[in-house]
């Protein structure tokens, strides 16, 4: 149960300040719009780490299907476990994405466009390809996945000190990949957020664009489940 607690606040926190970041610099009336999509990659970095810091020894820190599932694949992680994982980790997503809404609530009714809102909550790709979406998504979360996996090979690192990579890694990954789809990499991430873009009263919000749903949990797991694969076979695993 405290595994599940972990997950549960951890993604509530890494959406909490993560689509925050967003609403910060794309809503109108934000004391930081404009500031760009560095500062949002950053910050998605420390939505990251953060949470991991606080929650890795009681779960290990997934907030993530993809990569709970990519572990139980591996044997690292109990398939009993899988299911209450993700279940914690995609009602923590909804409630952080709650928490910003609640937030930003005058930003959000001061903004006109119903695609910056939903940008807010959940990803897009900048052009629409379902097969490509996929594999953007995919080819993501194997470097993120692999990376982290490949973490342990460093011999002597510090207590700690593979958190902080993973900051390094997840904006590493934004800035180099992330203008393709907005690289969700994690389906809780982005459908969480959505459903709550879904039902919350947002003023002018559109629609939610669950038909882009797909992309967010197959490419995520494909991902996944082929960097735990092949970091199984390599001579040095």
């Amino acid at each position: 149960m405290m595994a599940y607690i972990a997950e549960f606040i951890g993604t509530m926190l890494l959406i909490l300040l993560g689509d925050g970041v967003v609403a910060n610099v794309t809503l109108n009336k934000s004391g930081m719009k404009g500031a760009g999509s560095i500062q949002i990659t950053f910050a998605w970095g420390l939505a990251v780490m953060i949470p991991a810091f606080i929650f890795g020894a009681a779960s290990g820190a997934h907030f993530n299907p993809a990569l709970t599932i990519a572990l139980a694949v591996d044997g690292s992680l109990s398939w009993g476990l899988v299911p209450g994982y993700i279940i914690a980790q995609f009602a923590g997503a909804f409630v952080g994405a709650c928490l910003v809404y609640a937030l930003f609530k005058d930003q959000f009714d001061a903004t006109e466009s119903a695609a910056t809102k939903l940008g807010v909550f959940s990803t897009s790709p900048s052009v629409p390809n379902m097969g490509r979406n996929i594999l953007s998504e995919a080819i993501g979360t194997f470097v993120l996945v692999f990376a982290i996996k490949g973490i342990a090979q460093v011999p002597g690192l510090a207590a700690g000190l593979d958190k902080f990579l993973v900051f390094g890694i997840i904006v590493s990954i934004g800035m180099s990949l992330g203008g393709l789809t907005g690289y969700a990499i994690n389906p809780a991430r982005d459908l969480g957020p959505r459903l709550a873009h879904a039902v919350l009263p947002i003023k002018g919000k559109g629609d939610s664009n669950w038909g882009y749903a797909p992309v967010v949990i197959l490419g995520p797991v494909i991902g996944a489940v082929a960097a735990v694969l092949l970091y199984g076979v390599i001579p040095w695993a």
